[in-house]
């Protein structure tokens, strides 16, 4: 997939392409399907590439800050899925002021036909783009009339029948934030259609796991990805080589030791030594998957209660990676 900083990396004499926008956050079942239909239709006319076009940062954090909702995914992690998509090329565009103050006419125009030469425009019926959002699906299909581009509709992408939804509804990030909050990570990853991750640089914590026989991996608070309530998960640790690892992960402020500072710690399991200096990740950028939730965070009263519950997380966690029913 080539990837395009900002309108001055496209190269010169581009097209004809078949175009998406949107911001894909957490690059859901949702945008799977539009990111499907948009290749395929580039597939179905000659020498045509399929490009999307996303934005960073994301247009609420510049008109309104305060009610942006946390990214479920950082820009490095969204790329990654986007191109796994099938695309041929991303697009992304600086937000800013100068333009989201482009109407829906002069951002079509400026972007999709000057600098994409676009032959098809695949949107969800529910696209708004140009100043004020003014642009709407009809909007495109009256712009491609103007200039010569076909646009394809795709149909909202619904959940029925599985887990998460006792009646059909619409993929959406909302609804994976929704389910992170209640630390449903499972019903997350129905949605995402993979399970939720957390990326970020192993640092040096309190060392209490390690005291206590079960060393962690903390991430840094600069991690990128919305992370899921409180409580313990069964997941994955991927290090910085690819290698996969089962572990119990650990989301909060450690109550037991009042702790403030609120950390995602993940012990790995069944590693190949016990030696804790032979696998040593700090200083790693490591990705952190969420399969299950086990519990909720607790305080225990002392540590070899806490050491006992931890046993128990342990055998669990390998109870769910292995596809078996916890007892």
């Amino acid at each position: 997939m080539q990837f395009w900083n900002g309108r001055e990396e496209v190269p010169q004499g581009l097209g004809p392409t078949a175009v998406t926008i949107g911001n894909f956050d957490g690059v859901h079942l949702g945008h799977q399907e539009v990111l499907s239909q948009l290749v395929a239709a580039a597939h179905s006319e000659e020498d045509t590439q399929a490009v999307a076009i996303t934005f960073d940062p994301h247009p609420l954090q510049v008109h309104r800050p305060d009610d942006c909702p946390v990214m479920l995914t950082g820009t490095a992690e969204k790329v990654q899925r986007l191109s796994e998509s099938g695309i041929d090329a991303l697009l992304v565009l600086h937000y800013n002021l100068d333009l989201a103050g482009l109407t829906a006419e002069e951002f079509v125009k400026t972007y999709f036909v000057d600098l994409l030469n676009v032959s098809v425009v695949v949107i969800g019926h529910d696209v708004r783009f140009g100043r004020g959002n003014s642009g709407n699906f009809e909007t495109m299909v009256e712009l491609g009339e103007r200039y010569g581009f076909s646009v394809l509709g795709v149909d909202d992408f619904a959940l029925s029948g599985h887990t998460v939804a006792e009646t059909s509804r619409r993929c959406s990030s909302t609804w994976v934030r929704e389910a992170l909050d209640a630390g449903d990570v499972a019903a997350a990853a129905e949605v995402l259609g993979r399970p939720h991750a957390v990326l970020g640089e192993v640092v040096h914590g309190a060392a209490r796991g390690r005291d206590l026989g079960f060393p962690t991996a903390n991430l840094a608070s600069a991690s990128e990805g919305m992370i899921p309530a409180d409580g313990v998960y069964a997941g994955w640790l991927e290090d910085a080589a690819g290698a996969r690892w089962p572990a119990a992960i650990s989301v909060g402020s450690n109550p037991t030791f009042h702790g403030l500072e609120r950390v995602v710690e993940s012990h790995v399991i069944d590693r190949p030594t016990e030696a804790v200096e032979d696998f040593d990740l700090y200083g790693q950028h490591v990705r952190v998957e969420f399969v299950q939730r086990l519990r909720g965070m607790v305080a225990y009263e002392g540590a070899a209660k806490l050491v006992e519950q931890m046993h128990q997380d342990v055998a669990q966690t390998r109870q769910v990676l292995a596809g078996l029913p916890i007892d």
